[in-house]
């Protein structure tokens, strides 16, 4: 059934490149470039500054409500859940045939959503520790848990871009157990570094975190997070599914949300 939902939504084997297959295998992320055009972006920025002001202090309330999400209230950042219900918009976020290539390159053929959110780091704010979304350590690449990150605006060195150390989904270990401070610089890190509308996916095994805002403006990303389809979502799809989503979304997407089987 997977598979011929991937097919259904023009997922293919040749949509990633062998040269980005072998890169995300040995390295643990790929920039997968700019999929969104900057009129796109603008609408998007549009319609998160409007759910923001529209839900206030209940603003991600949803992430304090899952069970899965171990740090949901972070200090000097915004946050949004369930955008999956939130607006036409967010359709192509878990949907969009080159990202799902991606994560079935991870994950395999059967995956579902697992949650799609915004976070945005505030100025002199969004410093996080490494960390990976699973408990433990993988063995022989099980992997269990791939996400990608959508920029709405630019990410570099200055404005609290995500880092990653490459290769490190490959290890036995976690980043608590082999440095004294997760929150620190780790000497392989790199800061990902690309323009507004770009797509970055990465095993979430790979150690990963926020770096610090140092600019004065926030820095803005949505996040579709996928998960093995025997896995528990961060955000229970069937719990909040609403009438009016499913009456716009194809069958495809209704299965890659985990509605159907």
């Amino acid at each position: 059934m997977q598979q011929q939902t991937l097919q259904q939504l023009g997922v293919h084997e040749n949509l990633l490149s062998k040269a980005e297959k072998a890169f995300l295998q040995r390295e643990g992320y790929l920039n997968l470039g700019k999929l969104l055009s900057d009129e796109t972006v603008a609408v998007l920025r549009a319609k998160i500054q409007e759910l923001l002001e529209e839900e206030g202090d209940q603003a991600g309330i949803e992430l304090m409500q899952s069970p899965n999400i171990r740090h949901p209230k972070e200090p000097g950042s915004e946050r949004l859940g369930d955008l999956v219900n939130k607006g036409a918009e967010f359709d192509l976020f878990y949907t969009h045939p080159k990202v799902l290539a991606a994560i079935s390159w991870v994950l395999g053929t059967s995956f579902k959503l697992s949650s799609l959110n915004f976070r945005s780091a505030l100025p002199g704010a969004g410093l996080q520790k490494l960390h990976v979304d699973w408990p433990e350590a993988v063995q022989n690449r099980d992997f269990q848990v791939c996400n990608s990150i959508w920029l709405l605006d630019d990410f570099h060195q200055e404005n609290g871009a995500t880092r990653v150390v490459p290769g490190t989904h490959l290890k036995n270990t976690l980043p608590q157990e082999e440095m004294d401070n997760p929150m620190d610089s780790h000497p392989d890190e790199i800061v990902i570094e690309a323009p507004a509308g770009s797509v970055v996916v990465f095993n979430s095994h790979t150690w990963h975190g926020g770096t610090t805002n140092r600019t004065s403006a926030p820095r803005r990303a949505i996040h579709s997070y996928f998960c093995q389809r025997d896995q528990t979502q961060q955000t229970n799809q069937r719990q909040y599914i609403r009438p009016a989503t499913l009456d716009r979304i194809s069958q495809e997407a209704a299965y890659l949300l985990g509605l159907n089987d």
